[in-house]
């Protein structure tokens, strides 16, 4: 079995392929993505995907779960290596990374793969450009026992440094699928699926209104909202009061409301 390899200097070649993943050009090339942190490698571990290579800090407290995850990665033929701290902090970009990072391969984000009857819910988000808001969403869609979510036009990419950490995890549990609207369309009304946003057009209080499984729930760009034709192709729309000045949620908050709201009905 292979042994953990030291890196020690800036310009190894190691260094460099890491800090590119940092990068969604060079991620896409390589089909590859970054992930930090004991736990979210963890949460993978336990998902059923290891990092194709461990990255970790000298001088790092020692973890049995940690000591697990080395063990798995060599014995299925990945490569561990080993760096001082400064040099993580640059394959991370954070000043105080944690002592543990992870290469795994990008996952098969096409509609073919999604299974629509495998969960009474789904979340789809169009043109959604913060990768918190899209990490918070992974983390909805975990919480509430979500398929997936599937990600419309232009979205942030979903396996940034930035989304991965946001999602603390999401990103394993939940497929995660990438399409364009005149892709997703004729894929949803090919079978069973409600096709639910907020909105003010002709809408229903979002309290005991009449959802059904599968159900997607769209949520739009955070400052455009959904464009009009894509709200006018829903089966449901849904409106949530404002009591106060703000005349909008969160895009990730209100897909979460709406998304226990939905779990409540469909329960």
């Amino acid at each position: 079995m292979a042994e953990r390899r030291l890196i020690t200097g800036f310009s190894n070649p190691a260094v460099k392929y890491l800090r590119s993943l940092r990068d969604k050009k060079h991620r896409k090339a390589a089909g590859k993505f970054l992930a930090e942190g004991l736990r979210l490698l963890t949460d993978a571990r336990e998902s059923g995907r290891l990092p194709e290579m461990l990255v970790m800090a000298t001088g790092r407290d020692p973890h049995p779960l940690l000591d697990a995850l080395e063990s798995e990665v060599l014995a299925t033929g990945g490569e561990v290596l080993e760096m001082a701290p400064d040099l993580l902090a640059k394959v991370t970009g954070k000043d105080n990374p944690q002592a543990v990072a992870g290469v795994f391969a990008e996952f098969n984000t096409s509609l073919a793969a999604i299974d629509r009857n495998s969960a009474k819910i789904w979340l789809v988000a169009q043109a959604l450009r913060d990768p918190g808001n899209l990490g918070t969403i992974l983390r909805t869609g975990d919480a509430v026992g979500a398929g997936g979510l599937i990600l419309i036009d232009d979205c942030a990419d979903p396996f940034s440094v930035e989304a991965v950490r946001a999602s603390m995890g999401a990103v394993f549990t939940q497929r995660i699928a990438l399409a364009k609207w005149q892709e997703f369309l004729p894929w949803l009304r090919s079978g069973p699926g409600q096709l639910i946003a907020a909105s003010l057009r002709e809408a229903v209080d979002y309290r005991g209104a009449p959802y059904a499984g599968p159900c997607f729930i769209m949520v739009g760009n955070e400052s455009r909202g959904l464009p009009e034709d894509y709200e006018l192709a829903c089966d449901l729309r849904v409106t949530m009061p404002m009591k106060g000045r703000a005349d909008s949620l969160n895009a990730a908050i209100a897909g979460a409301v709406l998304a226990y709201e939905v779990l409540a009905a469909l329960e």
